[in-house]
């Protein structure tokens, strides 16, 4: 097993203080499961069930950290939360953690005493028993590699994207990547026993993929590829997308669709086929999809040539993508900026932030989509029909970035290495450098005439905001966010506002001894349920 460092996983709760001890309390049943990056196939972010935190008790002389669990490796993946799961014959709320060291663990979530002193489990996906005998987790300083120049995870490079799970056949999704000893990379999808963190039958599969362009075999190459968006879980199939490390050539943006059942590959998309690049990132989102089964996804910088074919390169582009009842993918529609081409030249990738899917609106586009890339334009668009015409794309040559085959756009944010959320008719942005922005959406369309701002700052790379609430009950909404920007000493800052004002109620720094949080992973998110908060 890879040795532990010094990254943590925070839990933090309402607080009573019983003499020196700090005890956080356990409602009588759990409220909500958090299966799946930024909560719903949606991606709004909102837990709408939380019947203990609010913005009364959120504060620093009633809320801060209960306990903290060392793990083997960064928590890039958001922590997700599965209630009631009967392990060892005793019931347990279960948190599920996925690191960099390629390690699966499973806590209990409401206390680290006793029984519960130890993980629940804890499985490694590079041994025999996970199907990766002899190989280990990517490491950059000890294994030097054509991607040994790239900083931007260091040193262990294992499971970045936030798996998902489905509670109805107990199962919990994981895509890792490895080395051998051999040099040979390897990404595999794993499908876990959410009781024991065994394969399921059938499990894992390597992930491997040829296409025909052009006359010649496009490859899927894992060394370069790298799985950074949340996986999906959407009627029977498993999506898993690539971008790359470090804008690291030669690499293409890549969509695969797994039976859930099975592990099969049912079918695969590459969005840059004849050129380059044009890597699914969205620091970290899940791909996102409708009640319809549509994907929609985001793709980065990378060769443009939007042609009438199935080998068009679209990089910089918001994708609907299809899925035929055999899970057939293919492209239904999309929408590239006029000013690509500057994008593009400039590597300010629009996929650089998530897609939000908004909940059913009044009007006439009931069903919109919102998202942001670095250059912090809001790109409001209609699902249904995603431009005016089918137009698609209308080149700019002044790169003014004037869309208005769109329903809008707005120059509402500083760049998004992030993802928006959404909550009663309101949408949440945290940009680079920037204070969160409240946008509110009126008669069916954001206003961005009208937005809150709150007075506390986060540098790069921003945050993915997440919103706990009791329903719409007054005084129940409330803005997670966790700063992650070298300027706290290599410290992460959770941070909790008044969902409704953006006024801060409470941060980790306040008591900084009791509630210290651990180490910066970037894009991290915090998992709200049941009156706790957890933190990679």
């Amino acid at each position: 097993m890879p040795r532990c460092t010094h990254f943590e996983r925070l839990v933090l709760g309402l607080l009573f203080i019983v003499g020196t001890c700090l005890l956080g309390p356990t409602a009588s049943r759990a409220q909500v499961s958090v299966l799946t990056q930024h909560y719903d196939n949606a991606r709004t972010g909102q837990n709408t069930h939380e019947r203990v935190l609010n913005t009364a008790n959120v504060n620093v002389d009633r809320f801060g950290k209960v306990f903290a669990r060392h793990v083997a490796g960064q928590v890039y993946a958001q922590p997700l939360y599965v209630p009631n799961v009967k392990i060892n014959g005793l019931s347990h709320n279960v948190i599920i953690v996925a690191t960099e060291q390629d390690m699966v663990y499973a806590f209990d979530a409401d206390s680290d005493t006793g029984s519960n002193a130890n993980p629940l489990w804890a499985v490694s996906m590079v041994d025999a028993a996970h199907g990766a005998p002899g190989e280990t987790p990517v490491n950059l300083t000890s294994t030097p590699s054509k991607i040994s120049g790239c900083a931007d995870l260091q040193p262990y490079i294992g499971i970045t994207s936030t798996p998902v799970i489905d509670p109805a056949t107990q199962t919990v999704y994981v895509e890792a990547k490895s080395v051998n000893r051999n040099g040979r990379y390897f990404h595999r999808l794993h499908a876990l026993s959410l009781l024991t963190g065994a394969e399921k039958k059938g499990s894992p599969v390597r992930i491997s993929a040829r296409v025909k362009v052009a006359g010649h075999s496009l490859y899927f190459q894992s060394i370069y590829q790298m799985n950074r968006p949340g996986l999906l879980l959407q009627n029977g199939l498993v999506y898993v997308a690539f971008a790359s490390h470090c804008d690291i050539e030669p690499f293409h943006g890549w969509l695969f669709a797994y039976d859930a059942k099975s592990l099969v590959q049912k079918s695969k998309l590459v969005v840059t086929p004849k050129g380059g690049l044009g890597g699914f990132w969205m620091a970290g989102a899940g791909v996102a999809s409708d009640s319809q089964g549509n994907i929609f996804i985001a793709s980065g910088n990378g060769a443009f040539n939007p042609t009438n074919s199935l080998d068009a390169d679209l990089g910089d582009t918001l994708l609907k993508v299809g899925v035929s009842k055999r899970g057939d993918l293919t492209l239904v529609d999309y929408f590239t900026p006029s000013d690509q081409q500057c994008l593009e030249k400039t590597d300010v990738d629009l996929g650089s932030g998530g897609v939000v899917l908004l909940p059913d609106q009044p009007g006439e586009h009931p069903h919109i989509l919102i998202q942001a890339g670095k250059e912090g334009m809001v790109y409001v668009i209609n699902r249904d029909q995603m431009t005016k015409d089918d137009s698609h794309y209308v080149h700019d040559d002044a790169c003014t970035s004037k869309d208005p085959e769109i329903l809008e756009e707005a120059p509402a944010v500083k760049g998004l290495w992030s993802s928006p959320a959404y909550w009663n008719n309101f949408i949440y942005f945290w940009g680079v450098s920037d204070t969160l922005k409240i946008i509110p959406v009126t008669n069916g369309l954001p206003d961005f005439a009208h937005p809150m701002t709150s007075t506390v700052t986060i540098g790069y790379p921003g945050a993915t905001p997440v919103i706990s609430s009791n329903g719409t009950r007054p005084g129940t909404g409330i803005v997670w966010a966790i700063d992650t920007s070298p300027s706290n000493a290599g410290l992460s800052v959770l941070h909790a506002l008044d969902a409704t004002t953006a006024r801060e109620l409470w941060n980790s720094s306040l008591a900084a001894t009791r509630d210290q949080a651990g180490g910066v992973v970037k894009f991290a998110v915090p998992t709200v349920a049941n009156g706790k908060v957890y933190v990679g």
